[in-house]
């Protein structure tokens, strides 16, 4: 049976060997549409590889290493990597390349060719997998094309696939995946076109660019918009971009260029074309028989169609489709270099000066509704910048992804976390916050006095460790904030002096890495490229670093925030058990807010948080998760179901806890290893651990219930494993 096959010979029954966008593209081309010349490598050609290779039951090794239903993803990303790596290090067997290699060469020789899935179950009526597998734009040879294959199958096991197939519920185990080569067509002009606009059933809508499609793919190029009648295809509306860029073939594959100023001022497309186009969508659903996700170009005058596929989006399905969310975390080379610019130069900018302006306003001040509407704003505040996270620090985090992809891609090592190190900047907020608490902790080492005095809590004496510990609380607040959660977590200066006692009890923790290692890392990294290469490479790993340093920076500078909703919010509530005579701890903020407003209301208070219950019949002794910081450490388990836990912290303890955040990272130089529920490389405590060499497993379901605190446990950084007794 053949591995490899045309458009021309794509039938019916190949409709599960060759993928939906194989097989719409070979009907539209019987249907007499201009499609550019392809071939298709059938998904049995992943089987035979898979098989032959012995990668099937690695690949199930990693993607049970947990249920499937409970990782999230970060800890998808994570098995995505080690699966991409198994991939990367197994050359496609001699017969099968052998196979495939000659029909490549006689179709294309060394044309230009775009390599692209086809996975079977894709572009279907049901599930759209636009922007989910990968595709490899300007690749020639039939060795380079084979090699992108190859690439193209690991993308069946992506973070953004595999969380897309469980919000589809698909059997991931079933997943294949056919390629399919298509001759690159340099279009001046590109797009997409819906043949029913998904936010009204009687428009249709085209989107075009100057260039090539990945711009307007991946957001880094503007399109124009045209709204037209679905019944006549009249033009109901234009909203011009600002033409400033445009996607251009390069030797090394694309690249983004600034537009030049003759095409600036004029719409990629004219009417006539809007109209070619227009009917080419209709054909293409008629053909079908269902709305079409079209994507197209112009190469001179000539239209050519590169794909279709049905809209899912214009079902109305009781749950929501989370693929734009999925697809927002994939960012572009040069779509996180617009986001970056973004972060450093406005946000993170704006946020400090939100919070020091907050920090500022005394709300003690205030009068009872003066309060009330301060909460009520700084809640609305803090809102506001949680969203942003989400929608762009987030999506930033995709910036140490892009540099490990493609430092395994062109390495090659049998590490598949060893790019981890070339971003260990040691820059990280935490990281300085943790170095001033050493430093109050070195002066507290050093003058016995000093040591007494905070032990009996005594008054802190003006001087230069009462003005340390001051700036510190301005800078950081008091450390026992969890963010999101805006519970009771101002633990005044005294959980502070706590932390430091236990500090100063200790010698100094060093960190892992120093700059001259660092840079020795870089170097050699950089050494394996030339000319522009080696000026991309190094871009991109300063944005890896960027990126890996805001992963962890972002949630202190959204906690300054947050804790100064928590100071008004506690404002409130002195006032009202001062008043009532009652307890209100609990008390949600839009009680605080009514009960300040009404002085004849009691608020209402949660209902306690139920207590972990753990089983007293039978523990594990071994429980698995993701390894995430090699070494082995043994100690007493500390576990933390509160922010409070924290300060009961000893040196030399596990911490075990659900997932650490930026906040909870002052005790990290006073444990020996860490262990959380929630996982992945480049979480948080992860990233910590890794900063100060400690242990870490991640990942490890009912870490939490399964460890109490005061157990005997081993930490394996280097398998995942947790051993309890």
């Amino acid at each position: 049976m053949s591995l490899i096959l045309t458009l021309e010979q794509i039938e019916e029954k190949d409709k599960e060997q060759v993928g939906g966008k194989a097989f719409s593209l070979a009907m539209l081309s019987r249907a007499g549409m201009n499609i550019p010349e392809a071939l298709c490598v059938k998904a049995e050609a992943y089987h035979q590889f898979i098989t032959c290779a012995g990668l099937r039951e690695r690949i199930l090794l990693e993607i049970n290493r947990k249920n499937f239903q409970e990782m999230r993803w970060e800890e998808m990303w994570d098995a995505s990597l080690r699966i991409r790596n198994l991939f990367l290090q197994t050359p496609i067997p001699p017969e099968i390349a052998k196979e495939l290699q000659s029909p490549i060469e006689e179709k294309f020789r060394d044309k230009a060719v775009v390599v692209r899935s086809s996975a079977p179950g894709e572009d279907s009526s049901h599930a759209s997998f636009a922007g989910i597998h990968e595709s490899y734009v300007n690749i020639r040879g039939a060795e380079a094309i084979l090699e992108h294959v190859r690439l193209v199958w690991a993308s069946l096991w992506s973070d953004a696939a595999l969380l897309y197939r469980q919000e589809l519920g698909l059997d991931i185990e079933k997943s294949t995946m056919a390629v399919l080569i298509q001759e690159i067509v340099n279009g001046e002009r590109s797009g997409v076109a819906f043949g029913k606009n998904p936010n009204d059933g009687s428009q249709a809508v085209i989107e075009a660019v100057y260039g090539l499609n990945s711009g307007l793919v991946d957001g880094t190029v503007e399109p124009d918009r045209w709204i037209l009648d679905r019944q006549t295809g009249k033009v109901l509306s234009h909203s011009p971009a600002h033409r400033e860029k445009w996607v251009r073939p390069s030797q090394e594959g694309t690249h983004l260029e600034p537009l030049t100023p003759d095409l600036s001022e004029k719409p990629p497309l004219n009417d006539d074309e809007i109209g070619e186009i227009f009917n080419h969508v209709l054909k293409s659903e008629k053909h079908f028989g269902a709305p079409q996700d079209v994507e197209w170009t112009f190469r001179k005058e000539k239209l050519f169609i590169l794909q279709s596929r049905p809209i899912t989006t214009i079902s109305s399905g009781s749950s929501e489709d989370k693929r734009p969310w999925y697809l927002s975390l994939r960012r572009s080379f040069e779509n996180l270099k617009v986001l970056r610019k973004k972060i450093e130069e406005e946000l993170i900018p704006a946020m400090v000066e939100e919070a020091e302006r907050l920090f500022h306003q005394n709300c003690a001040t205030f009068s009872d509704i003066q309060l009330a509407e301060e909460i009520a704003r700084r809640t609305d505040i803090h809102g506001r910048w949680v969203a942003i996270y989400w929608s762009d620090f987030i999506p930033f985090a995709h910036g140490m992804r892009l540099f490990g992809q493609f430092y395994n891609d062109t390495v090659r090592p049998e590490d598949p976390y060893e790019f981890m190190d070339l971003l260990e900047s040691g820059q990280l907020k935490s990281l300085e916050r943790n170095q001033k608490l050493e430093e109050m902790a070195a002066m507290v080492r050093k003058d016995p006095s000093l040591a007494m005095s905070l032990k009996e809590f005594e008054a802190v004496e003006e001087g230069d460790f009462k003005r340390k510990l001051d700036e510190f609380i301005q800078q950081f607040g008091n450390l026992s904030c969890s963010i999101g959660e805006q519970i009771q977590c101002l633990q005044g200066s005294e959980g502070i002096i706590k932390i430091l006692l236990k500090m100063a009890a200790h010698p100094p923790v060093k960190k892992k890495w120093s700059p001259l290692h660092l840079d020795d890392l870089a170097s050699r990294f950089l050494s394996h490229f030339k000319g522009k290469e080696e000026t991309f490479a190094s871009e991109l790993l300063d944005l890896g670093r960027a990126s890996y340093r805001l992963r962890d920076d972002d949630n202190i500078y959204l906690g300054r925030i947050e804790r100064e909703v928590v100071v008004a919010i506690e404002e409130g509530r002195r006032r009202i058990e001062k008043r009532c005579q009652i307890t209100v701890e609990g008390a949600d903020p839009a009680e605080v807010i009514k009960a300040l407003k009404d002085p004849d209301y009691i608020p209402k208070r949660r209902p306690p948080t139920e207590p972990i219950k753990i089983s007293s019949e039978l523990k594990a002794r071994q429980i698995i998760g993701q390894p995430a910081g090699p070494g082995i450490a043994k100690g007493k388990a500390r576990v933390i179901l509160s922010p409070s836990d924290l300060f009961d912290f000893e040196s030399g303890e596990i911490l075990v806890c659900d997932a650490i955040e930026p906040n909870m990272t002052f005790v990290i130089p006073l444990s020996s290893g860490i262990v959380e529920r929630r996982g992945g490389m480049l979480i948080h405590g992860a990233i910590i651990a890794r900063e100060y060499g400690l242990p870490c497993v991640t990942g490890v379901p009912e870490a939490t219930s399964q460890i109490r605190t005061g157990d005997l446990v081993t930490v394996d950084g280097f398998l995942g494993i947790v051993i309890i007794g």
